[in-house]
């Protein structure tokens, strides 16, 4: 455990500001690895849930009963409403944050606050974020 609090402080680090208080130094390891596993939830899990809504629309139309297509039909499109949902949920919360930002009237253009911590998480930090320290 102490050798990956070891790596952990020597990797490179990248600042997160928050308001008027100190700094955060993060690794940049950690931005990249979320920023990849969002991505990955975002691609993925719409596609199993279409996947499995056209599995369960074709059993039903294999069976041929009418109120067997009709039940796996609504299913289908509950499964890739939610697909859409899934994959445009990050978009929505950081056009959110990005309001509420402006309405507060606070900094937030990514050295200097928090919205700019929010997208390197989303982002990673190859793309946007804080500066290196």
């Amino acid at each position: 455990m102490s050798n990956l609090l070891n790596v952990l402080a020597l990797a490179d680090t990248t600042q997160c500001y928050f308001g008027d208080g100190d700094p955060i130094n993060v690794p940049t390891a950690i931005p990249n690895v979320v920023s990849l596993i969002i991505k990955l939830i975002q691609v993925v899990v719409p596609i199993l849930l279409i996947i499995w809504g056209m599995i369960d629309f074709a059993k039903a139309v294999v069976g041929g009963d009418e109120d067997k297509i009709k039940a796996g039909q609504k299913l289908f499109i509950k499964r890739l409403i939610a697909g859409v949902i899934v994959f445009l949920v990050v978009t929505i919360v950081t056009l959110l944050l990005s309001l509420v930002s402006k309405v507060t009237g606070e900094n937030y253009d990514g050295s200097e606050g928090g919205q700019g911590c929010i997208e390197m998480f989303i982002n990673g930090t190859g793309t946007t974020g804080g500066g290196a320290a």
